[in-house]
């Protein structure tokens, strides 16, 4: 039996992209347990194949924070027989170095010769491999990287009383995500998502984090003056779990590239994504009842998108017509 400690990634989308990695490692006998920042560790609680979740601090940018690593790194000393690190910063390898850890796996990253034992070349700039066989290569299998899919499963309990505690039923209603972490490049307009909201015949949940629940106030102001009821603000309301669990029971999802996409497509939910500054190619929802729409890819779109993807932040054009030209009666049609 191999025991090994994974340290996770800081994104939400990014750790429900290393599940299959998660799986590959658990299918051959190690037991994992992964460290994780605290609103990335429900990720894994969604997981069954790891069996436990330690939820990391978040330590200080700038400097090494040397006594706080050390400290965090004797309570691992002699637990585990192997690390996986999936992040690429030269500090993410710090922790199972400290801990003596005699096999620390990940990409080369930021220079880190010593800390890991096995360092896997750095991918190309230019060609940016998908993300699940990014983190799935680390398990050293190469066989059927590209059918990897993510997965994730929450118990039937956790799930009825989510839906009981909201007063709804299953699939009788829509989810909204329509935050993006990254920045405004990123993201569909709130005045698209109102619309949205408008045509469909089903009430709206908007979930996202404490730092939306203004944007999606927006959005439920414009809805709901059109159509009464049309939608929910539950942005920093639920917990990630709760909001797990909310997603996997709706009828049908609409967001951004965003964590919450990659869920939906993780729990199997329809849903629409819409793609901004970002690839499809890259990061797609990996879900056979997902419709991407990306007018980068739409021949009939007119001027082409030769600025697209920029993985901008904010639009260097100012215009963000990748996004604003997408219409809601689109995304309904593909809904």
């Amino acid at each position: 039996m191999t025991r090994s400690l994974v340290i996770a990634p800081q994104w939400i989308g990014d750790a429900v992209m290393t599940e299959p990695l998660m799986r590959r490692l658990a299918a051959r006998g190690e037991v994992l347990t992964v460290g994780a920042l605290p609103w990335v560790a429900p990720v894994y609680r969604a997981m069954p194949q790891v069996a436990e979740v330690i939820d990391f601090p978040r330590f200080a940018h700038g400097g090494l924070q040397w006594a706080a690593r050390k400290a965090q790194a004797q309570a691992f000393r002699g637990r585990f027989d192997a690390a996986y690190v999936l992040p690429n910063s030269f500090k993410s390898a710090l922790l199972p170095w400290l801990a003596g850890i005699p096999r620390r796996i990940g990409y080369h990253g930021e220079s880190r010769y010593g800390v890991l034992t096995q360092r896997w070349p750095n991918p190309s700039r230019t060609e940016r491999p998908p993300m699940v066989a990014f983190y799935s290569s680390l398990s050293g299998e190469t066989a059927g990287l590209a059918a990897d899919r993510p997965r994730l499963q929450l118990p039937a309990g956790e799930v009825a009383e989510a839906l009981a505690r909201q007063q709804l039923v299953p699939q009788g209603f829509h989810v909204f995500a329509p935050g993006a972490e990254y920045g405004p490049a990123k993201r569909w307009p709130a005045a698209h998502f109102a619309e949205l909201a408008v045509l469909l015949d089903t009430p709206v949940l908007l979930l996202g984090s404490g730092k939306e629940a203004a944007l999606c106030e927006d959005i439920v102001a414009a809805a709901n003056a059109r159509r009464p009821g049309a939608c929910r603000n539950l942005a920093g309301a639920t917990t990630l779990l709760e909001a797990f669990a909310l997603i996997a029971s709706a009828r049908g999802v609409v967001s951004n590239d965003s964590g919450l996409m990659h869920v939906a497509a993780a729990f199997g939910v329809p849903q629409v994504a819409v793609f901004g500054s970002s690839s499809p190619h890259h990061t797609p929802p990996l879900n056979d009842a997902a419709r991407v729409i990306w007018l980068k890819d739409d021949p009939a779109y007119a001027p082409p998108l030769d600025c697209a993807p920029c993985f901008e932040r904010t639009c260097p054009l100012g215009h963000t017509r990748c996004l604003v030209d997408v219409t809601a009666q689109r995304v309904l049609l593909n809904l």
